[in-house]
């Protein structure tokens, strides 16, 4: 599995993960033979003792280093990009190679970053470098393949085939089947809190690779630089970091276990875990027992002041909530609700002096995304007013821009407004937001003048 030498690049000089030497190949083959009928039980030592060869096979690494370039992100505490790892690994990819195999290789120190929360605080994350996040990268490709169909059912994030939108819809079964009150559990730093010597003896269980397991400590002891120091981690998953995700879920699949064993009604996303229950009473029961088992077998903390027993309808689970009555619907939380009018008020407010077009375009990436998300709800009507929102905030931030009554009239007749009207408009004393319902810019400025600039709605035929 040696990278190919300059000559045998392909003609985009793309990086190609080759195959190894002829000699080194053959001795590869033979021990596959003699471990073939082994390698054919996941659960077999010999396919668990072999599996940093997996994780440095062509098409794994292939797909790894695709993956990674396409999230982008920022460069860790080496200073590398993206977009400069194809050639560092044309030229380090041997070494580099050869230190996996043989249990050498030492991830660098993760690079600490603050990220606001959007109910006020921070999050840290720590960004790993580029070339800990391909291997990371590797590595969890090869342990999730191996291990998702052991986790369950009702686990819904960060897994292959599954979505925050199935555990929504999931919990909306169990409210509408009559399990009218949630144990909504919330783990207090869950990623940070992690105990390492804990999580590691979960992954040997399942990896016998001695290898990966120094591996993933190594990653798990990577330690943190702030401010040009370095902490060593202690506790925590490498979060920021590809691999951080399945080692929660591996985590927390023994939560799943006992919460299966009970019989209960629930649906866990990452660290977001709801239960259903039928009564006010049970719920308080099944709270008390359930922090007692997360506080004592797998050593986190809830967080009592987010975790509550209460009913569907008065909680938010990944961004949504439901209706209350006879037929439950998804709506959309008010949190969920309060950042997006955040999020276009920043960009309205930054207009000025802007063209239209360009906080048009700053708009539509994120209104696409919101819909894409949010539009899983089935309260349309909320959908419909946000959308005419989003135009009159667009409005009022035009007429800001045009400052002068004679600016203004100038530019609602250039948009075909008739002149009596955009006289009568353009010399109106009345504030931005009261004018953005005006007909002179509901005329100029009107949806389908919005629609040809790129402006998205957030539901069809609005």
């Amino acid at each position: 599995m040696h990278l190919r030498n300059d000559k045998r690049q392909n003609v985009q000089g793309e990086l190609d993960f080759s195959s190894p030497p002829a000699g080194e190949a053959r001795e590869a083959r033979r021990e596959e033979t003699e471990s073939s009928s082994a390698m054919h039980d996941p659960e077999s030592p010999a396919s668990t003792n072999r599996w940093m060869e997996e994780i440095c096979e062509r098409e794994n690494l292939k797909q790894a280093l695709q993956q990674v370039k396409a999230n982008k992100g920022s460069a860790g505490v080496d200073g590398m990009t993206v977009g400069g790892i194809t050639d560092y690994l044309k030229q380090h990819w041997l070494a580099i190679r050869e230190q996996l195999l043989s249990g050498t290789y030492e991830p660098k120190p993760v690079r600490r970053v603050e990220i606001p929360k959007p109910d006020g605080g921070v999050r840290k994350l720590g960004i790993p470098t580029v070339l800990d996040r391909l291997i990371q990268q590797a590595v969890m490709q090869v342990l999730q393949r191996q291990w998702d169909s052991t986790f369950s059912d009702h686990s819904y994030g960060f897994r292959p085939g599954r979505s925050a939108h199935q555990a929504v819809a999931q919990a909306q079964q169990y409210i509408a089947a009559g399990y009218g009150w949630v144990i909504d559990l919330d783990l207090e730093k869950f990623f940070d809190r992690v105990n390492h010597d804990k999580l590691m003896g979960q992954i040997a269980k399942r990896v016998e690779d001695k290898r990966l397991l120094k591996l993933i400590r190594a990653f798990l002891n990577a330690g943190v630089m702030e401010n040009g120091l370095v902490s060593p981690s202690v506790e925590g998953t490498p979060q920021g970091g590809p691999l951080s995700p399945l080692l929660s879920n591996l985590v927390l699949d023994e939560l799943d276990r006992e919460l299966e064993r009970r019989g209960h009604r629930y649906v866990r996303y990452a660290d977001d875990s709801n239960i259903y229950v039928r009564s006010k009473r049970a719920g308080q029961r099944v709270m008390a027992s359930i922090t007692r088992f997360i506080t004592q077998k797998l050593k986190l903390k809830v967080n009592e002041t987010k975790s509550a027993v209460a009913r569907p309808q008065e909680r938010k689970f990944l961004g949504f909530s439901f209706t209350d009555g006879p037929e439950i619907k998804r709506t959309i939380a008010p949190k969920a609700l309060e950042r997006f009018k955040h999020r276009i008020r920043e960009v309205t407010l930054r207009a000025k002096g802007v063209s239209l077009e360009t906080t048009i375009a700053e708009l539509a990436s994120y209104l696409r995304g919101w819909r894409s998300y949010f539009g899983f709800c089935e309260t349309p009507y909320v959908l419909i007013q946000l959308t005419r929102w989003v135009r009159l905030r667009l409005r009022a931030a035009m007429w800001r821009q045009w400052k002068t009554p004679r600016r203004r009239r100038a530019a609602l007749l250039e948009l075909g407004v008739r002149p009596r009207l955009a006289n009568n408009t353009a010399g109106s004393g009345l504030g931005p937001w009261y004018l953005a319902r005006a007909k002179a810019l509901s005329v100029g400025l009107s949806n389908a003048h919005f629609t040809s600039l790129g402006l998205p709605t957030l539901i069809d035929g609005c």
